[in-house]
């Protein structure tokens, strides 16, 4: 399985900060899901994170673990149209297959490229999380 997503699923609420202008807007997220090895996020094209990731692909996802540790993911999200796509990030158990359905013509998915995956803690050096 991706590590990275892995690791996003152990922090199990992460936020993603994208950029609007000059302005940085940041949410929470629960839905990671694999396809083809790669990590895939998701949202509605109705939603402001879509019109953000349209204009600047680039990203970054944070969370924190039990005990201090928290993961920060620098990522190019890239808008993958297929269904399977799709289907499979909706059968992921974080999936939010209750707001969607694949094809629906609303639903959106985002492939992570050029990720950099860094665990960090306060007393070690940042460990990297390889995909």
């Amino acid at each position: 399985m991706n590590k990275v997503v892995q690791e996003l699923k152990k922090v199990k609420i992460f936020y993603i900060a994208t950029v609007e202008g000059d302005q940085p807007r940041v949410r929470p997220f629960s839905t990671v899901a694999e396809f083809e090895d790669k990590a895939y996020i998701c949202c509605g094209n109705h939603k402001e994170i879509y019109k953000q990731l349209s204009k600047n692909p680039l990203l970054e996802l944070s969370g924190m673990y039990d005990g201090g540790t928290w993961l920060r993911v620098t990522a190019r999200a890239v808008q993958d149209d297929r269904i399977e796509a799709q289907e499979a990030v909706l059968a992921d158990p974080t999936g939010p297959r209750q707001l969607y359905r694949a094809g629906d013509g609303r639903f959106v998915v985002f492939r992570l490229e050029d990720v950099v995956a860094l665990k960090y803690n306060f007393y070690a050096a940042p460990e990297r999380i390889e995909e």
